[in-house]
């Protein structure tokens, strides 16, 4: 078959880059198509043949303020030369024009549906904020009309968790197959080739924006009096760096490596995850690590959470929940080798092999 990818934008390392990586690996012959591709923020495919189009003459700041121009790329966007597209998008990607099109869609677009509130109270923009409230606001009916028209034109939806088909049905009335998204378990289950750090208690890795609430971590782990260390970068850091108030509790790192990373969550407790996500490739990590999670019991964390097996979950986003939880988790002893094991099933053999099976069923 001739195939081609698609995905929303290409500017930064996370989860759904992971998760198109995998899909290349798969395919790689296969052209990405995507709205704005930047090198210096991700280098995952320079092997890639990546096309791009008018938007990216438009600078990588300006992405998140770009929603309906890049409706209308993709809607004009025709792959119909192609046997057979596989878009992997959180967003507008799902639009583009196919003869036939798998759509591996990590959540609805969450700035026009199941996130709409939280973006409004805090679009992330800091002292352009209320210019992009109010663009959302007079923008979000038009495009949330736009977005579901996108949605049906998929031929397949594969998703990453329980919780994300339930909205994609909710908001698309679209019926999804869960895919759970790939892991480097391998990786992070062999042994740490460097010495376990001694002072890692609990542990968070994260892109510090708002809506992770990376915030709550702080302040709970400060009301405990327990350390937390910090690992990730954005545009939340320095509001966490006020927050912590120089308190030796609280670590702060820059976004590192796999090999380093593993150490830290070999040698960490705990892995604090308090934002509702669909997934949540990061907690699986440590999970795979052998480091058990404590999660917020919404979203993806519903799929990979065993409570008192594998970590625990706090019930409300509140400072008060996750001190709670924290306290409980102390009086717990989990067994690290049983909490590895149960990473096992995300690995990313399974889910190349998954993917595969499924398009080879659906395109026959």
């Amino acid at each position: 078959m001739k195939v081609a990818l698609a995905c929303d934008w290409l500017t930064n390392v996370g989860g759904a880059e992971r998760v198109l990586l995998a899909v290349h690996e798969m395919y790689p012959d296969a052209p990405i198509y995507t709205s704005k591709y930047s090198k210096k923020g991700i280098d995952w495919f320079k092997d890639a043949d990546v096309r791009t189009g008018w938007l990216q003459i438009f600078p990588t700041a300006l992405r998140r303020f770009l929603g309906p121009l890049r409706q209308r790329y993709f809607r004009k966007l025709d792959l119909s030369e192609y046997d057979l597209v596989i878009s992997v998008t959180g967003a507008e990607a799902k639009a583009v024009r196919a003869k036939k099109h798998i759509c591996y869609c990590h959540v609805p677009t969450q700035y026009y549906w199941q996130m709409y509130d939280d973006y409004i109270r805090n679009p992330g923009f800091g002292i352009f904020n209320p210019l992009a409230r109010l663009g959302l606001k007079i923008f979000v009916k038009p495009q949330r009309k736009k977005d579901y028209a996108a949605a049906q034109l998929p031929d397949e939806f594969v998703t990453i968790s329980t919780y994300a088909a339930e909205q994609i049905k909710k908001y698309y009335n679209r019926k999804s197959t869960i895919i759970h998204p790939p892991v480097n378990v391998e990786k992070f289950s062999k042994k740490s080739s460097k010495k376990l750090i001694d002072e890692v208690e609990f542990i968070t890795t994260s892109r510090q924006v708002t809506w992770k609430r990376l915030d709550l971590c702080v302040k709970a782990c400060l009301e405990v009096g327990s350390h937390l260390t910090i690992i990730g970068e954005g545009p939340e850091h320095e509001n966490l760096v006020k927050l912590a108030n120089g308190s030796p509790l609280i670590s702060f790192y820059p976004r590192m490596d796999q090999d380093e990373l593993k150490t830290y969550l070999k040698s960490a407790e705990g892995y604090l995850f308090p934002s509702l996500e669909p997934f949540g490739i990061a907690p699986v990590e440590a999970l795979a690590a052998g480091c058990p999670v404590i999660a917020f019991g919404k979203g993806g964390a519903r799929d990979y959470i065993e409570p008192n097996k594998n970590g625990l979950f706090f019930e409300s986003q509140t400072t008060e929940s996750l001190v709670y939880a924290i306290k409980n988790f102390k009086d717990l002893k989990f067994n690290r080798e049983k909490v590895q094991k149960s990473a096992e099933k995300f690995d990313e053999k399974i889910f190349k092999t998954k993917l595969k099976e499924f398009i080879d069923e659906k395109t026959q």
